[in-house]
């Protein structure tokens, strides 16, 4: 029997699952798109968040919260360990993010201490951004760790 790869999954996947139809056409295309993935792709693949996903998506509208969190109740949930905020903390400090984006950093460092073959997301600022991940997965690399593949629902589409 194949072992599915593994997926980290980042809250901008659950929130574009669970927000009201876009009326901008680039969103509302990344929101059928993630739909799409949901539907037809999840199952391809073993799921995983972290406590971060789970506060974030507490966050916000109570109604829209309650969705992402039921989106989220199945999905095992990784735990976070000294080399998860050490590395994140590099990611800073090394200037491949920024303070502002230390959630984002936390999310990357996840996946990446927990080995995990790929990271989806929609944020394309700090974390599906090129040349961020080229910083990151050198730091990364000096650290001994491997940059999992971050990707959009897009472009990971499983067996």
């Amino acid at each position: 029997m194949l072992i599915p790869q593994t997926v980290y999954i980042e809250t901008s996947i659950v929130s574009y699952l669970t927000a009201r139809p876009s009326r901008d056409l680039i969103v509302a295309a990344n929101q059928q798109i993630t739909d799409e993935w949901w539907e037809n792709h999840r199952n391809h693949f073993q799921l995983y968040i972290s406590s971060l996903v789970v506060k974030e998506a507490k966050r916000g509208d109570k109604e829209a919260a309650q969705k992402r969190l039921q989106i989220l109740q199945e999905i095992p949930i990784l735990e976070w360990n000294a080399e998860v905020l050490e590395l994140a903390e590099h990611f800073v400090t090394k200037k491949a993010l920024t303070e502002k984006a230390r959630n984002d950093a936390l999310h990357v460092a996840t996946a990446m201490i927990h080995d995990l073959d790929y990271l989806l997301t929609w944020n394309c600022r700090h974390i599906a951004n090129e040349e961020i991940q080229k910083k990151i997965a050198k730091i990364g690399a000096e650290m001994g760790y491997e940059m999992p593949r971050i990707c959009t629902p897009f472009t990971l589409k499983g067996d």
